[in-house]
């Protein structure tokens, strides 16, 4: 059985590869960030995803 620091470390590792392979063929990567979600884009570029009432997206570039 894996201990808690092993679990973390091997779930830090599928993350930065998962995210590697995103941004090798170009694609999106999603994630929740200080409570808002956020686009990033194969280049690094943040945005922060917004929906109104209808559902409709928004997007916004993101600044910590």
């Amino acid at each position: 059985m894996l201990s808690r620091e092993q679990l973390q470390e091997a779930l830090k590792k599928a993350y930065e590869y998962a995210r590697k392979q995103a941004k090798e063929s170009g694609a999106s990567i999603y994630y929740i960030k200080n409570d808002k979600r956020i686009r990033e884009d194969a280049n690094g570029n943040q945005f922060e995803l917004i929906y109104n009432a209808d559902g409709k997206r928004r997007e916004i570039e993101y600044h910590e």
